[in-house]
C-alpha cells in the first residue's frame, strides 16, 4: 500500500505541473501540497489499515470540500453569466 501513496504522489505531481504551465497556481499549489503529503506517506511504512483510514479519510474530506465548494461557494451559470 506504501508504493500506492507514492503513485498517488506522481500523479499529483503530474497535475501540479499541468496546473503550472495553464497558469493555475492556487490549484497548482494545492496539488503540490498533496504530492509532498502522499510522498512522504509513501515512505513511511506504515500498517495496511493504517493506509486505507489515511486514504478514506481522504477520500471523504475531498469529496465533503468539493461538495460543499460546489453548492455554496461557486457561482451559479459559470463564469461567463
Amino acid at each position: 500500500m506504501d508504493k500506492m501513496f507514492r503513485v498517488l504522489s506522481f500523479w499529483t505531481a503530474m497535475i501540479t505541473l499541468m496546473a503550472v504551465w495553464g497558469h493555475l497556481y492556487p490549484m497548482a499549489a494545492l496539488f503540490f501540497i498533496q504530492t509532498v503529503i502522499f510522498l512522504s506517506l509513501g515512505y513511511m511504512k506504515l500498517s495496511e489499515r493504517t493506509y486505507m483510514y489515511i486514504f478514506g479519510t481522504y477520500c471523504f474530506l475531498s469529496f465533503t470540500v468539493i461538495l460543499i465548494y460546489t453548492f455554496f461557494v461557486m457561482p451559479m451559470g459559470g463564469q461567463g453569466a
